[in-house]
Formats: C-alpha cells, structure tokens, sequence
C-alpha cells in the first residue's frame, strides 16, 4: 500500500522522515510517495485534502480538522523556537509604529502569522512570501521589517539583521505551554489501524535517527545544499525533541491552546473532534 506523504526539505523534517522513506526500518510493506514542499504549500495542500499524510503549520490546523486529524509523532513544539521579528535597525516603540510597517510573513496560515498577530494586533501591511525570500526583502528594503523561521533564524545576524522581538517567547509568557509550530496530520478517511501504525512507524524514525545523531544522513545533507553543517544540527536541536517522538499530554494542551486562541479571533471557524488520532502504544 502507498500513502502520499508531505514535508519540507528542512534539516528537522528530512532528520525525522529519514528511516521512514528510506526503508532503514521494516515499514510493513508501506510504501510513501514523498512530496518536498515548503511549508505554505504544504498548508494549502492540507485545505484541500491533496495528501493522506502531511506536515503542516498549527496555525492551518483549525481549518483542515474536518478532514484531517494530528498524530502523536513527527511535529516540531518546544521552548525558545519561535519565530523572530527582524529589520535593518532597531525601532523604538515599535508596538505603536507597527500600523505604519510593511512586514513580510512565511505564509498567511502559518503558525508565524498566528503568532505575530498575537503579539502585533495593530498591524495592517502584511506581506505573505515563500520563508527563504524574507531576509533579502528586508535587506533590499521591500519591506520594512520580516517574520523568520526555519534556518533563517540561525543566519540573519550574518546578514547584519538585527532581532526586534521573539515571538515565541511572547507566546510562551502569556499562555505558558510549549510552541506548537507544526504537526503532522493524516486524513481521517484512513483506516484507524492503519493510521495508528504509521504513528508508531514515525516514532521509530525519530528514534533511528537520534540514536545515529550527530551524525547527518546523506538524506539530510542532500536537501540542505546550501547549508552549511553546524546549521543542519542547530536546525535539527531546535526543533526536534521529546515532543517529535510524542505529544503527550503537555503538548496536545499546547495544541488546544493555540486552538482556542484562534478560536477567539475566529468564531465563525468550528472545529471537528476528536482533533488528534487515537494515541499509538509506546514504540521500541
């Protein structure tokens, strides 16, 4: 049987997908159809039930619960890994000035955009761009300031821009949970055992993975040409952890909150429960 399946080509992602796709664990006789995509792609896909199985930001998750639940493994939650607000130079009152800013965001039904309208309500001159084009757009002056993620976090200090807030970290100290950024969902027209196995074959991934860590894969290398090593593992020590392997009970409350968040800017959006699949048993 073959699964389509989606995600980026982002050091975390091809770290936690690795075994999986490329048959280092015994899958069963499933197979994947693997699409690379970025993340706002992937997002768009997930609004229209293109995949069985993809990565996608939290921040789309409210519109996609009725055709697709979140499994326990794959995604990427935890503390200090938010985006950043960047710009050329500091900005003094920033909060107060932000009406008047252009600021470009990695997706409009990003986790990012979530959060930084959270953080920044006033904000009126959005600009939604692929997440590897925003540094040279604030650097070439399209827009006054960007919202970063990805890799972007790790190399915009080298490009002599500076950071004007973390939003992660505003999230964190308002809500008190762990920064749910992404997840993987599977659509809810799959077979129930069939879904709970998958879960549990991407928990072992993660697990191969990190018992072969810090080595990189050529899987992982292949797919980040242009990054430099010391980048990859920094990619892959941020965003994958505990909360890759499983969500556990702190991380669907993460989950539940940023849903309950969206819900209050959002009314009109109803959600389909159960949200997350039925929980895989422990996997060794």
């Amino acid at each position: 049987m073959t699964l389509t399946l989606g995600f980026s080509p982002c050091p975390n992602d091809t770290f936690i997908f690795d075994a999986l796709v490329n048959h280092h664990i015994d899958t069963g006789g499933l197979e994947f159809d693997v699409r690379l995509e970025d993340v706002q792609t992937l997002n768009r896909w997930a609004m229209e039930g293109t995949l069985d199985l993809s990565k996608i930001s939290y921040g789309v998750l409210p519109l996609i619960t009725g055709e697709y639940e979140v499994l326990q493994s794959g995604g990427a939650l935890g503390k200090g890994v938010g985006p950043l607000l960047i710009g050329k130079n500091d900005i003094p009152h920033l909060s107060e000035n932000i009406g008047n800013l252009t600021i470009a965001i990695p997706g409009e039904n990003t986790t990012a955009h979530m959060l930084f309208s959270l953080a920044y309500p006033g904000a009126r001159n959005k600009k939604f761009v692929l997440f590897s084009d925003i540094e040279r757009m604030v650097l070439d002056g399209d827009v006054d300031l960007g919202v970063i993620i990805h890799e972007n976090r790790f190399t915009y200090q080298q490009k002599g821009l500076v950071k004007l807030a973390d939003l992660g970290e505003y999230w964190e100290k308002t809500t008190h949970n762990p920064i749910p950024l992404g997840g993987i969902v599977a659509k809810r027209s799959l077979d129930r055992d069939l879904v709970r196995r998958v879960d549990g074959l991407i928990q072992r991934a993660v697990d191969w993975s990190f018992a072969r860590y810090p080595e990189l894969s050529a899987y992982i290398r292949s797919h980040a040409q242009e990054m430099d090593e010391s980048v990859m593992r920094q990619h892959i020590d941020l965003y994958v952890n505990d909360f890759s392997r499983k969500l556990g009970p702190r991380g669907e409350q993460a989950v539940e909150t940023l849903l309950a968040v969206y819900q209050q800017l959002h009314p009109e959006v109803t959600l389909n429960r159960p949200v997350f699949a039925e929980a895989v048993s422990e996997v060794r």
